[in-house]
Order: C-alpha cells, then structure tokens, then sequence
C-alpha cells in the first residue's frame, strides 16, 4: 500500500476508535452540543442575530473553531432566518461555506443570517460569522433549502 493511502487509512482509523463511545450519546445530539450557549441578539422578519462564546468542546487540533462547527451553525441559524420570514422550514438542498479565517477557542463571535429568497418551494439565505471584537468576517455561507410545502388538498 502507498504511503499516502496507508496515512488516509490510520487518519479514518485514528477517529473511529472512539465510536463505542459515540453510540451511547441520544439522538441528535448535535444541535444541543453546538447551540448551547449562543445567543439570540436580533431577530426580525428574515433576519436573526446570534452570539457566542466559543467553547472548548467546538475547537478543532489548531485551537479554532471546527469547520463541521461552522457548517452547523449555517444551517441551524440559516434555517432560523427563513423561518422567520414565515416559510415553513423543509430540508437542506445545499450548504457551502468559505472559511476565509480562524476564530479560536474563548473567543466571542456573531453569527447573521439573511433570508435572500423565498421562492414557492425553494428559500436561500446568506449566513456570515465575523469576530465581534473586530467585526472580521471569518467564514461565510449559503443555504439552499427545499420548504416544506402545504398540500392543497
């Protein structure tokens, strides 16, 4: 086996030994782990404002928030912004981010989603996270969502 395929395999085999672990944690434990201590600064039709501190539970090898995190956090508080324009909140088509920055661990941060557009079936928002003490934008996203569309029957 090549050099680079056996550190691909030790890197996988590396983060799996903790699975037995990970069984025993409840369903959806994610968002609680995630959303814990953020707070609400604003929220308004199409638009919502959040805070937080950033923990140690969320920081990654390099002492900075986890991209898994920030990815999270895009879709937990896009999916906030599009149901606070009155859509019905459906399912994720599409997530990206642009990690254009670091935010480590203990430091404050904010998190803004915008609804861009709420189409009959389809609603997209733009979230940013900047670093509040500076206002850096240091990671930046879109959310694609496909709404949960009422029956007519």
């Amino acid at each position: 086996m090549s050099e680079h395929l056996e550190s691909a395999r030790k890197y996988i085999e590396k983060r799996s030994e903790n699975a037995s672990r990970a069984d025993g944690l409840p369903t959806r434990f994610w968002e609680p782990l995630i959303m814990s201590g953020i707070k609400i600064d604003l929220i308004e039709p199409g638009r919502v404002l959040c805070s937080m501190k950033i923990p140690q539970r969320l920081i990654n090898a390099g002492n900075a928030l986890h991209g898994g995190v920030t990815a999270t956090l895009v879709d937990l508080v896009g999916s906030a912004a599009i149901s606070s324009s009155g859509a019905p909140v459906g399912v994720s088509v599409e997530i990206n981010v642009s990690y254009l920055d670091a935010a480590y661990a203990n430091e404050e941060i904010e998190i803004e989603a915008r609804t861009l557009r709420i189409g009959k079936a389809v609603g997209v928002v733009s979230v940013e996270l900047r670093k509040k003490k500076t206002g850096k934008l240091f990671a930046q996203g879109r959310h694609t969502m496909y709404l949960a569309v009422s029956s007519k029957m």
